[in-house]
């Protein structure tokens, strides 16, 4: 993003953030005070970028598993419960934080 970010939006980035590490986690590497937890840091811009336009659950799930199969190299279904799930729990804190 071109502008600074505010309290808020700097507080959704880290939530973001974290629900990679803890909840997402496609290569099963979470582990609480792990030093890998930037293992997912590199996805935080886009994912924060679609949760700030509005984007729904779906098409930030749609986003998740298509990082899963063409980034990270490994094989996800589309429209998959486990991304839905992390999708709404990252549409959820923008709402919490930004409305």
């Amino acid at each position: 993003m071109s502008k600074k970010l505010g309290r808020q939006e700097k507080e959704l980035w880290e939530r973001i953030r974290s629900i990679l590490w803890e909840k997402w986690d496609p290569i099963g590497v979470y582990e609480p005070d792990s030093e890998w937890d930037d293992e997912y840091d590199s996805y935080v811009p886009h994912i924060f970028r679609l949760a700030v336009e509005g984007c729904d659950h779906i098409r930030i799930a749609a986003s998740l598993t298509a990082t899963i199969n063409q980034n990270i190299g490994l094989s996800a279904a589309d429209k998959n419960e486990h991304d839905l799930h992390v999708a709404k729990l990252i549409v959820a804190a923008k709402q919490e934080l930004l409305g």
